[in-house]
Order: C-alpha cells, then sequence, then structure tokens
C-alpha cells in the first residue's frame, strides 16, 4: 500500500468505494485520497479541463470566486502582489484584483505555466477548486509554503469532506479529476505541519496565515 499523499502515514483504511474507484482514509491526517491506480492520465485530465467554460465575463462565476475573494481582499492593500495558483483556462480572479487596483499574476501547469512565477514570493495567494485534484499533497503544500511571504495569506477554495454516510451521496466526488479530500481535521493537520494559522472563512473556503 501506498503511503498518504499528505502526511506519508501508512495508516490508511477503506473509507468508500464505488463503481469508479475506492477511497482510502489517512488515520493520522485524516486526509482522504484515491488511490494511484485510478488517477487519471496528464492527458485525460487536461481533456477534462479543456471542456470547462469559465470565464471572467461569467457573473455567475464572479460570484463564485467571490466567496474567496471578497473576504480575502479586504485585508489586503494595493502595494501587496498575489498569484492565482492553479488559474484555469480563464484566469478571473486576477482580473477582479485588477479591478480593485491590486496586483496578481496567474499560474497553471497547463494554461499558464510560468516556472518563473514559482521563484518567488507573494503576499497573498489563492488556490480556488486546485488542491483536489493534485496527487502530491505534501509537495504541493511544501511548493506553498516557500512561496508565502511571512504573515502572507493563501486562500483555499474546496468542498469539505464529511462523514462516510454524506460522502455516499456527494457529488464532488463523481469528477474522475478530484482524488484528494480535505476536512476540517486535515486542514488542522496542515496547519500544525507547517506552523500556519488556520482560520475557517465558510463552508467552503479556508485561509492559512503563514509565520
Amino acid at each position: 500500500m501506498s503511503p498518504c499523499p499528505l502526511c506519508q502515514s501508512l495508516a490508511l483504511s477503506l473509507f468508500h468505494r464505488d463503481r469508479h474507484r475506492s477511497y482510502m482514509r489517512c488515520g493520522h491526517c485524516q486526509l482522504i485520497s484515491v488511490p494511484d491506480e485510478f488517477l487519471l492520465s496528464a492527458a485525460d485530465e487536461k481533456a477534462f479541463y479543456d471542456r470547462h467554460q469559465n470565464n471572467s465575463d461569467d457573473q455567475g462565476y464572479r460570484r463564485f470566486l467571490g466567496r474567496t475573494w471578497q473576504p480575502l481582499s479586504s485585508r489586503l492593500t494595493p502595494q501587496m502582489q498575489g498569484l492565482d495558483f492553479g488559474c484555469g483556462p480563464g484566469p478571473t480572479i486576477s482580473v477582479m484584483a485588477a479591478e480593485q487596483g491590486l496586483k496578481m499574476a496567474d499560474y497553471d501547469l497547463y494554461y499558464a505555466n510560468r516556472p518563473e512565477l514559482l521563484e518567488q514570493q507573494y503576499d497573498f495567494i489563492t488556490m480556488t477548486e486546485v488542491i483536489e485534484h493534485v496527487a502530491d499533497a505534501f509537495a504541493l503544500l511544501q511548493q506553498l509554503d516557500s512561496l508565502l511571504k511571512p504573515g502572507a495569506i493563501l486562500a483555499v477554495m474546496t468542498k469539505r469532506a464529511l462523514d462516510e454516510q454524506a460522502f455516499i451521496n456527494w457529488h464532488y466526488k463523481q469528477d474522475l479529476t478530484h482524488i484528494r479530500f480535505y476536512s476540517i481535521a486535515t486542514f488542522e493537520w496542515i496547519a500544525a505541519h507547517f506552523n500556519w494559522q488556520l482560520e475557517v472563512i465558510d463552508k467552503d473556503v479556508v485561509f492559512f496565515t503563514r509565520a
């Protein structure tokens, strides 16, 4: 059995199984993960993302992202610089930031792959509907830690896993590109490990502040 992709613990147990794949829960950090044999290839994953129609002119998409952006932007000042990590094919938060006079760069593995952006630090980073797609959870968070200035905010939007009964009928797991599922307990583990301060903003949004 492969270790937990977040904390590397071997204390994994079967949490749920459906007709598509299995889901394991870590007894240490509580991350729910899809075993590697069920992961899509990079080509299949990108083909799925290419079907997304999100763009900055879509008011519904703006309202959705606003659940992260509004509470974050109220804490920002014009001299701060940010990064939208995993901006997707239709960058929008950076557009919303520019409308408020805030500078924000866009990075995405498939659509805005600019490695030089990962060689500097930022005052704030947004990661909306991204963390659940990334297989190597620990490497991702370690990378984000290196990108955050002291006192910087990492704003994460992802639907949170609840109990097994809720998981059975959870629409979020039907998306085969969703492979890592986080709960409050998992976010608490992350905060403790990286020495970040955790704030629960709403049902899908948490903020981490780097020490």
